[in-house]
């Protein structure tokens, strides 16, 4: 039951921290640090004192209310003071902030113990107390405002006294906690992922406890934050609250044990309806109507709408969650989820993902405990209405279409489909699909990700391409699938002949895989088949990507430097394939990453600080990373080393390139194209003109014109590098 207890009014405002945890016996020591006095703040005179209390103001001490030579007690109107209240420069204006305009001063409010900047306008207060208000803030009608002596703003430390059963987790991943990390302000993607993993190495998890911990002072006596310019009004309850400047909150029912980052040059905003809990919120976040956050971090520049659940869970920069429930997930930046009726639950997806109406993405009501996990590389679209079952892991650009999938999958195709074929009971993997279909879609998401990335504190380089070191890597591992999936089919004795070899031969034959099945193994747990389909156009179309995504980068260095350079350069790498991985949409050469784990483990690295910092590191030399990585993928799938490459193998290379690239336009063009010559689709119309003026021209196609400039950019920068490779003796 409620326990209420009776105390002396005159205690109403002091004691905000116990005895047992007072700074130097001091209750305001890091009040103090936070809203330095500075000498500026003097006593009230008699005469302000009168002003006051004939403006219907009521203090228990006047003497604790202090002001600075700028006061103008005309301004206090009809509120009560109660505790240490610091009220800074005041000024005969009016705030105007879109249709709202407040007079500066604090009218019918009741204040607690709390310190206001300079020009504010605090109308209608109900009940404020232990707060830190900074310049030029408006604050109306709000009910409460309350600060407790722990507060720990949304990140994952203990205070003095605490017990570890009152510290905030997230619990990622997994259902069962069992993948949980602690929030702390600042965190960012790669640390959820770095964090999340590697569960059996305890020395490595109690040094990143060890890190973030030591960001935050154990103490009590810390009060919330409205930073400076910022506007809450129509609010219910705010508690335990650091909000940075130029924030603008509406409407809100709860915001409670957050941090709210916000700036000049990237301000956050919460509107009608949201409930907000034991959260962290990057800087220029949009968060609207009815959502629900409970155990979060929102990164930078992303958005939840419209009576979003998102609980347990993590979301990356530049994604928008809408309507729909996210539970237990890590979620890499450039996410879209839309829809009323999707579900994501106990999942790591890393980025540039896009979930479709009905989609149900981990599931564990179909499993014996909730303790699985789905693991979906970028691009990861599953379509509409598909249900997925835990354990399942998905290779990037997985597109799965409608259906039911009853069994764990282990896809490890990249731009695959993956389909069930209902009449047969078979399953169907169509591997690079995206390339030989539906060119348009996948090339658009580069360019569209690349756009909508609006972070004005870019921490991260984010790989947004689709044919990066990740995805090349994945193209190999499938092309290793399709030769010995082949090689099974076609081999005179497969028990005892080198399937892969006998497949390679077949798929680079110019034998027609015609009239039998290719079956894979070990990617659906289950006893029905599962067809390869389309095994050797796929393979082909790998090769020729792979080989594309070396010349682009070759084509690049030769843009600005010499033959001789770029021999001498790539003659000193190492012929060996690097493994990448995906740490919060950033890619890390493998090796990177293991010696950035070693130093963290021997205390090299000291804080989540020092790791950013190598974060940054790594971005500044990833495309000289990657570079390497495109050298040594080409010299594996073509068998000749870098020493070899003379200048009519680079000439060959890059007029193949050029090649790929018309293809590459062609049918992005051909694509959509499609959409303007299928009858099914004109049939709504009363004419074709009608057609093209409700959904534009297709010669207007801003995607489309943008990729043919491209294109002759790139013919022009092709032809250049030919010449220049023409002129070499």
């Amino acid at each position: 039951m409620s326990k209420i207890i009776k105390e002396k009014l005159t205690d109403l405002g002091y004691h905000f921290v116990p005895e047992a945890y007072l700074q130097n016996g001091d209750e305001y020591y890091f009040r103090n640090q936070q809203f330095p006095d500075d000498g500026k703040f003097r006593n009230l005179t008699t005469e302000e004192i009168k002003i006051l209390i004939g403006n219907d103001n009521y203090s228990n001490n006047w003497e604790r209310v202090l002001v600075t030579d700028k006061f103008l007690p005309e301004q206090i109107q009809h509120s009560k003071f109660y505790g240490l209240v610091r009220i800074g420069d005041m000024d005969e204006v009016y705030l105007h902030f879109r249709d709202l305009r407040l007079p500066c001063g604090i009218y019918n409010s009741t204040i607690v113990s709390s310190d206001f900047g300079s020009a504010v306008a605090i109308h209608n207060v109900r009940y404020m107390a232990h707060f830190v208000i900074g310049d030029e803030v408006m604050l109306a009608n709000i009910n409460e405002m309350e600060t407790s002596s722990g507060a720990k703003f949304g990140n994952g430390i203990l205070k003095i006294g605490d017990v570890e059963e009152r510290r905030i987790r997230l619990e990622l991943c997994n259902e069962n906690g069992g993948r949980s990390v602690l929030p702390f302000d600042g965190m960012q993607a790669g640390d959820v992922y770095l964090w999340s993993r590697h569960r059996n190495d305890q020395e490595l998890q109690r040094r990143f406890q060890e890190m973030m911990e030591a960001q935050f002072s154990p103490h009590h006596g810390f009060y919330s934050e409205i930073g400076h310019h910022s506007v809450v009004k129509n609010t219910h309850t705010i508690k335990d609250i650091k909000m940075g400047s130029h924030a603008y909150v509406k409407g809100v029912n709860k915001l409670k044990n957050l941090t709210i980052n916000s700036s000049s040059e990237s301000y956050t905003q919460i509107g009608e309806g949201c409930e907000l809990v034991n959260g962290i919120i990057g800087h220029g976040c949009r968060i609207f109507y009815g959502v629900k956050a409970v155990r979060f971090i929102l990164s930078s520049n992303s958005q939840l709408k419209y009576g979003a659940r998102l609980i347990n869970s993590f979301l990356g920069d530049n994604s928008t969650i809408s309507c729909c429930e996210v539970l237990n997930s890590l979620i890499f930046p450039a996410h879209e989820q839309h829809h009323n009726n999707s579900f994501l639950c106990a999942a790591l997806v890393k980025g540039q993902s896009n979930m479709a109406a009905g989609a149900t993405v981990g599931s564990n009501h179909n499993s014996r405990a909730a303790d699985g996990e789905i693991i979906a590389g970028r691009g990861f679209w599953p379509g509409l209405c598909v249900s997925l079952k835990h354990n399942s892991r998905f290779a990037s650009y997985t597109l799965i279409v409608k259906g039911d999938f009853l069994h764990e999958l282990n896809i490890r195709f990249p731009f695959c489909l993956v389909s069930n074929e209902a009449d047969t009971n078979r399953l169907i993997i169509l591997p690079a699909y995206w390339f030989l279909y539906n060119m348009y879609a996948m090339m658009r998401n580069t360019s569209k990700f690349q756009s909508r990335d609006k972070r004005k504190f870019k921490n991260q380089y984010i790989e947004y391409d689709v044919l990066a070191p990740d995805t090349v890597n994945e193209m190999f591992d499938a092309l290793l699938e399709i030769e010995k999936a082949v090689g099974r089919t076609y081999g005179n004795n497969p028990a005892t002949a080198d399937v892969q070899a006998v497949g390679k031969e077949v798929l680079l034959s110019d034998q027609q895989l015609t009239g039998k099945e290719i079956l894979l193994d070990n990617v659906e747990f289950s006893r029905r088949k599962v067809v390869l389909a389309k095994p050797k156009e796929a393979y082909m179309v790998y090769g020729r990507m792979i080989r594309y995504y070396a010349a682009t980068q070759i084509i690049g260095f030769l843009e600005r430097k010499s033959l001789d350079d770029l021999q001498t350069l790539i003659s000193a790498f190492a012929t060996s394939r690097s493994a990448f991985e995906n740490i919060g949409g950033q890619l890390v050469p493998k090796a990177k990453l293991d010696t950035l784990l070693a130093d963290i483990r021997d205390k090299k690295i000291l804080s989540w600080k020092e790791a950013h910092a190598r974060y940054h590191a790594w971005s500044d030399v990833y495309l000289e990373d990657k570079f390497q990585h495109a050298i040594a993928s080409l010299a594996e799938l073509s068998g000749a080393s870098p020493p070899s490459w003379d200048k009519q193998y680079l000439k060959q290379l890059i007029e193949e390139a050029l090649n790929t690239r018309r293809w590459i336009f062609a049918e992005i063009e051909g694509s959509r194209a499609k959409d303007y010559q299928n009858p099914f689709k004109q049939m709504v119309y009363d004419s074709y003109e009608e057609m093209e003026e409700v959904v534009g021209r297709l010669e207007d196609n801003d995607f489309i014109n943008k990729e043919r400039e491209g294109f002759l950019d790139f013919e022009q920068t092709v032809k250049k590098v030919l010449d220049s490779l023409s002129s070499v003796d």
